[in-house]
């Protein structure tokens, strides 16, 4: 791990959040489990940035933009595991080049699927050639962590949910004349990410849906 990195503040917030936390079994109560890698690097001018991916056409939820990760396997002794061997599928990225600095509480989707975000760090992307997976992944690209606190470019929709209001946030982005929209659950865990490592709150308001509802129904639906 480069020293300038780990000397920065914005690393030394991860540390912190990890100390606070743990890394999480493979195991758990709920069999739909999947993680995903939130991969942060810093960019040219200094700015700290994270990789994100383009659906392809023949995969579920086509053409939207997420995070590498996917279900956990037989195999996987935890969701970092997971995170880094989904990373490596889609997009090429070597687990050697990552260093996994903690992960966050999962997320439950409407599918009553329990994903956890898995924070790792590429101190050397020229190290990185990406290499997408033809059949899961038409783009990789890359957006900087502090967009997703700013009202600039970002837009809300109000939804419900087992009678629970929550905010959908949508973030557009552009990059080599290409257009991107960054929403759903990807949207809300780098908003997460962002203010943990920013150390203050979104200039929009969050809203988060009701995850502790949700989590309820998975296990009695178990």
């Amino acid at each position: 791990m480069d020293l300038t990195i780990c000397s920065n503040n914005w690393y030394q917030q991860l540390i912190l959040h990890n100390e606070e936390s743990e890394v999480k079994s493979a195991e758990s109560d709920n069999p739909k489990r999947a993680a995903v890698l939130v991969c942060l690097f810093e960019g040219d001018d200094g700015d700290l940035r994270v990789l994100l991916t383009k659906r392809c056409s023949r995969i579920s939820y086509p053409g939207e933009v997420s995070l590498p990760g996917g279900k956990v396997e037989e195999g996987d002794r935890n969701d970092s595991d997971t995170a880094m061997r989904e990373a490596k599928e889609e997009i090429g990225l070597e687990p050697s080049l990552v260093k996994i600095v903690t992960s966050l509480d999962p997320y439950m989707t409407k599918r009553l699927v329990s994903v956890t975000p898995v924070i790792g760090i590429l101190s050397d992307k020229q190290a990185y050639k990406p290499t997408p997976n033809a059949e899961e992944v038409e783009e990789i690209f890359d957006a900087p962590l502090e967009m997703f606190l700013k009202k600039e470019n970002q837009r809300s929709e109000e939804r419900e949910w087992m009678g629970d209001k929550y905010l959908l946030h949508f973030f557009d982005y552009e990059t080599e004349n290409k257009k991107y929209v960054i929403w759903g659950l990807t949207s809300w865990i780098l908003i997460q990410v962002a203010s943990i490592v920013y150390q203050r709150s979104p200039d929009f308001v969050e809203q988060k849906p009701n995850y502790k509802l949700r989590s309820l129904l998975a296990r009695k639906a178990n």
